[in-house]
């Protein structure tokens, strides 16, 4: 049987970009397809009851810190935890992961791409030119791609995605949705992949 898995994310998430690793890894384990689904991160917030954080009280953010140098430490994973281009906008990026994705390209191998951009390059991924040069690495040609992103298919794709994921009941990113299951947060990837062994 075919195990499909909806990754409903933010690419400016940092928990988004500390799950690549394993995240691919379990995906490769039990050959499953992957739906890779960026969502608006401000609608979510509005409409799912969060808070940004910018928002947020100091206290939360002073523990949000502490805890993204923990996993940091304890995946083995490097990231600039104040990213010089954080927060931005990502809603062509997004697009194009779309565009990507309809193409029957490897939307995953450009969703990680942009991820690690932001939080391991300092590049700036609300700028077309940075875009272009993603696309570049990842093997796409950047004229076409960036076209086919900025069409009006991929913005309604983006917005129809992202209340796709309100009504699925996600509320923050990374989501990992399976056979009906809802998984937030890269720290329930384990979880996942005990699921997907049944």
């Amino acid at each position: 049987m075919t195990k499909v898995i909806d990754n409903y994310h933010f690419l400016l998430s940092p928990w988004s970009y500390l799950g690549i690793k394993h995240f691919n890894r379990v995906v490769a384990k039990h050959n499953a397809i992957v739906n890779y689904k960026p969502i608006s991160v401000m609608d979510t917030f509005e409409v799912m009851g969060g808070t940004p954080p910018s928002k947020r009280h100091p206290s939360r953010m002073k523990y949000r810190m502490m805890e993204l140098k923990r996993w940091s430490k304890h995946l083995g994973i490097p990231m600039n935890f104040e990213p010089a281009f954080w927060p931005a906008d990502q809603t062509l990026a997004a697009q194009m992961v779309y565009a990507v994705q309809e193409a029957g390209g490897n939307a995953g191998a450009f969703s990680d791409a942009v991820l690690t951009a932001v939080w391991s390059q300092d590049r700036n991924i609300a700028e077309e030119a940075t875009l272009a040069e993603i696309s570049r690495e990842c093997g796409f040609d950047p004229n076409t791609l960036i076209a086919q992103a900025k069409s009006d298919a991929m913005a309604q794709a983006y917005i129809n995605t992202t209340k796709e994921a309100h009504d699925r009941d996600v509320f923050g990113s990374p989501t990992y949705v399976y056979n009906g299951e809802n998984f937030w947060g890269q720290d329930r990837i384990d979880f996942l992949d005990k699921a997907l062994e049944n």
